[in-house]
């Protein structure tokens, strides 16, 4: 975690709980935080699992702060408040809030600024603030990955460092989902003692624990894969996107994670959560694409979707792309139906633009992502 963090904080060992991967770190912490009907502000869109993670046993509720494609999905001290204001309306008790930094789907990081804001706005408040920063080491841009635990450092928190809380796990920086290795690491004394004694229902098991610490103890074997990863999602990342965009796709410019969040909104018959689920049904069923709909991680605005790019190799890819390149081309000439002449000229496209896209592509060799033990779930294999 240091390391990550470029080894500008310092983590005491003695507040870290072990957990059964973030999902169990994330239901413990809300354990220990709130009581069944009170609730954690979380800003959209978010991953949609907090809503089984954080919610299906606890009881607790999770409170939108509305967040828009206007200023690319920013966190403001405005939104907060406002969720704020319109939970204490509906009777709702706030007992926290949780930021995921780097974001899942955005692809984003918080900024000092804004990671300021949270922290002035939880005190404020006297409301706890859970990090989710599973994805820090999945950046591979400027600007770069800034931890909560660096603001908690600064003395104009010191007072109140015992409402932070961090998630971290091994799932996603190091590609490591099956091994469920997760942890909390809490600035308060009392969430560190309950979250321990709770930990007993989602423990790593000690061949696990021995086998982590054996690959972590190889310094020079973590340097280079943390800066090897990197590479290849900035790599996959550039191209990706810029396969995107020569068909018009517009996503937000991300420097982190797995995926990104591409603009569909020009393919929607209208501008409905309605009529994204039709273009989502469609992209399953028809061009048979695995991406996620906008809807799902409570977007305030239909016709984003995340697609995830790491887990698969080069030419799965470029499938792909060129699935999605036919899919646009036929899709905004449906008013006018194409001849066959047309049809075989969108092939002739399709097919130049990625002789185009292979020039500046990763070299041929099939590099999978370190990433995912998963087999390229971004292009099914249904016939």
């Amino acid at each position: 975690m240091e390391k990550v963090r470029g080894n500008k904080v310092k983590f005491n060992p003695d507040r870290i709980v072990m957990s059964g991967g973030a999902t169990g770190a994330h239901e413990t912490l809300a354990f220990c935080l709130a009581d069944p009907g009170e609730a954690f502000l979380v800003p959209t869109p978010y991953y949609p699992g907090y809503d089984r993670d954080l919610r299906w046993r606890t009881g607790i509720q999770l409170f939108p702060v509305v967040c828009e494609s206007s200023n690319e999905f920013k966190i403001t001290r405005e939104t907060l408040e406002d969720a704020y204001e319109k939970a204490q309306e509906a009777n709702i008790k706030v007992k926290g809030l949780i930021l995921n930094n780097p974001s899942n789907p955005l692809g984003t990081v918080l900024d000092k600024t804004t990671l300021r804001d949270a922290m002035s706005f939880i005190c404020e408040k006297n409301i706890h603030l859970i990090c989710d920063e599973i994805y820090s080491a999945t950046v591979f841009d400027e600007p770069g990955f800034i931890s909560i635990a660096e603001i908690a450092e600064e003395s104009s928190v010191s007072k109140h460092r015992d409402l932070i809380h961090i998630v971290y796990s091994l799932s996603k920086d190091l590609g490591f989902p099956g091994f469920r290795v997760g942890i909390i690491y809490s600035y308060n004394d009392a969430v560190v003692n309950c979250a321990r004694k709770m930990s007993s229902f989602g423990l790593v098991s000690t061949q696990t624990q021995h086998l982590i610490a054996s690959m972590l103890s190889d310094d020079i074997f973590v340097e280079k894969f943390l800066d090897e990863s990197a590479k290849r999602l900035a790599e996959r990342h550039r191209v990706f996107t810029r396969g995107l965009a020569k068909v018009g796709i517009k996503s937000l410019g991300g420097n982190a994670g797995l995926f990104c969040w591409m603009d569909l909104k020009r393919l929607l018959k209208e501008p409905t959560f309605e009529a994204e689920m039709e273009l989502w049904h469609l992209i399953i069923d028809e061009v048979k694409l695995n991406v996620s709909p906008g809807a799902s991680f409570r977007c305030s605005e239909p016709g984003w979707f995340r697609v995830c790019f790491a887990n698969m190799d080069d030419e799965t890819m470029r499938i792909a792309l060129q699935r999605i390149h036919k899919f646009v081309i036929q899709k905004t000439g449906l008013d006018q139906p194409m001849t066959r002449k047309q049809y075989k000229r969108s092939e002739l496209e399709i097919s130049l633009s990625f002789r185009r896209l292979d020039e500046f592509i990763m070299t041929p060799r099939m590099l999978s992502s370190p990433h995912s033990h998963m087999t390229s779930p971004l292009v099914r294999a249904r016939t």
